[in-house]
């Protein structure tokens, strides 16, 4: 997905992967991450 959609993270919950990816802008990924 990520080669197909520069720009975006995909996420997904490890203990539940047959849900739904989500995908979210990798500004708000980098944004979300340095926040921790």
């Amino acid at each position: 997905m990520a080669d197909q959609f520069p720009g975006l993270v995909p996420v997904r919950d490890s203990k539940r992967p047959e849900r739904a990816v989500i995908a979210v802008g990798a500004d708000a990924w980098s944004a979300f991450v340095a926040s921790l």
